[in-house]
């Protein structure tokens, strides 16, 4: 049976109805990036709803959709934390599951910091929750506490949230390479699909890409060159990211 702590002052708990399965989820559950604490519930792109909120809870209420994503803890005084960037907490932000509790935000006397979404329920401080629009479809939604914020985060950084009509290539059309064309093409920007693959136009145009780049094709890269104003590359596996360089403009980036 998973342990879950009592909801505290400022801590959400929910009902689990959805989780993303993320291949880290995988590498962890084999440890193979090593440093694994059994037993282990993997599950880091939760999705649920409220059932009970805490007396100084504000940010949701019962009932409401909550996610959480890949943190469950950081210690919330440091520089990083202080700028909303607690994945770079410079005392060492704590992971959805197999991680230990470190500054006490985490409810019960267990000492792993949680089991993730692969569970009945969860609770969490209330800073770690992220409310889910209610027009969103739920069963959906849930990768983009992980996948979605993957893309979303260089996008952001680089000035698509904010800028108009940027050029942005997405290099890999897998799940990350479909989430980073919705992204870019949600926010009004034109968008090219990158890819070894021809047979994946139809897909990647769907998505929202307005141009298809073949980039084993010679004549084609050769076509977009000075094109794109950021590029975002998803590749995993090794490869030369030379071959794609000469499709930025000046001052371009690829992430």
């Amino acid at each position: 049976m998973i342990p879950r702590a009592k909801v505290g002052p400022n801590h959400v708990k929910f009902a689990m109805k959805y989780s993303g399965v993320c291949h880290s989820d995988v590498h962890m559950g084999m440890n193979d990036l090593g440093g694994g604490i059994y037993p282990m519930v993997p599950g880091h792109e939760l999705l649920g709803q409220v059932t009970e909120v805490g007396p100084k809870v504000t940010k949701v209420k019962v009932g409401d959709y909550v996610g959480i994503g890949c943190i469950i803890e950081s210690c919330l005084s440091c520089g990083s934390c202080k700028d909303n960037m607690e994945n770079y907490c410079e005392n060492g932000m704590v992971h959805t599951y197999t991680s230990e509790k470190k500054y006490g935000l985490i409810p019960g006397d267990f000492d792993v910091a949680n089991f993730g979404g692969y569970s009945g329920s969860h609770v969490a401080h209330e800073h770690f929750i992220v409310k889910i629009p209610s027009n969103m479809d739920m069963t959906k939604a849930a990768p983009i506490l992980c996948a979605g914020v993957t893309m979303y985060s260089p996008l952001c950084h680089w000035g698509a949230t904010t800028k108009k009509n940027m050029h942005i290539g997405i290099i890999g059309i897998g799940g990350l390479g479909t989430m980073g064309l919705k992204l870019a093409k949600a926010l009004g920007h034109t968008v090219y699909a990158i890819s070894t693959s021809p047979n994946k136009k139809e897909a990647a145009l769907k998505k929202g890409a307005d141009h298809f780049v073949v980039s084993s094709d010679p004549k084609e890269m050769a076509n977009y060159t000075n094109k794109m104003d950021l590029i975002l590359n998803t590749i995993s596996a090794d490869h030369e990211c030379m071959h794609y360089l000469g499709l930025l403009r000046t001052n371009g980036t690829m992430v």
